[in-house]
């Protein structure tokens, strides 16, 4: 997150509270330190250098592509562990694009490709090609998707007060219609004078 050190650390919690889900952080495209994981897969001696020549080409030619005014930001992750590890580290980090590299997508020019916005299992195959001319198209759908699912939550959880029995209503512990914890966002007035009293 070294691209976020700018920023206060509110705003980091707040977008890990906004965009999180229960599996780790999901990152919006334009945020994300990293754009896209490169997962080599890699289940015998034989197929090892092929995969990872394949990868390697394919990261050179990610990173020329341009993403909002800015070179795709590409890791090639080549730790030696199992497939299921990596994808899960990956996931758990947020970056929005994860593609599995194997023999077969060697073999067929093609990439297998992990959304962050979707569900771990939610993948695709595509044609190498294809993918690296529309990546862009395909990281701005994301960074909408993104949020537009927050604007839906926080209209959802927002809540205009106008009275102060409303005000009690709301933070009333055991309230039948939003028993606590209730959570949300509560737009109310603000007398700003220390005479009054509730």
């Amino acid at each position: 997150m070294d691209d976020l050190l700018g920023v206060s650390t509110r705003l980091v919690g707040a977008l890990v509270m906004t965009h999180g889900d229960d599996d780790g952080l999901v990152l919006p495209p334009r945020l994300a330190p990293t754009h896209i994981a490169i997962l080599p897969v890699i289940h015998s001696e034989e197929a090892r250098v092929s995969v990872l020549e394949y990868c390697g080409r394919l990261a050179m030619e990610l990173r020329e592509v341009l993403y909002d005014r800015q070179p795709l930001r590409v890791e090639v992750d080549t730790r030696d562990m199992r497939g299921g590890e990596k994808t899960w580290a990956w996931i758990k980090k947020g970056v929005p694009l994860r593609l599995e590299i194997g023999p077969r997508d060697v073999a067929a020019d093609a990439v297998f490709v992990g959304r962050r916005d979707r569900g771990h299992r939610d993948r695709f195959s595509q044609p190498r090609g294809e993918f690296v001319a529309g990546v862009g198209g395909l990281l701005d759908e994301l960074q909408q998707t993104l949020l537009d699912r927050a604007t839906t939550r926080l209209q959802e959880h927002t809540v205009r007060i106008d009275t102060r029995e409303e005000l009690y209503a709301f933070f009333t512990p055991g309230n039948a219609e939003r028993p606590e914890p209730h959570g949300g966002f509560a737009l109310a007035h603000w007398a700003g004078d220390r005479r009054w009293k509730p």
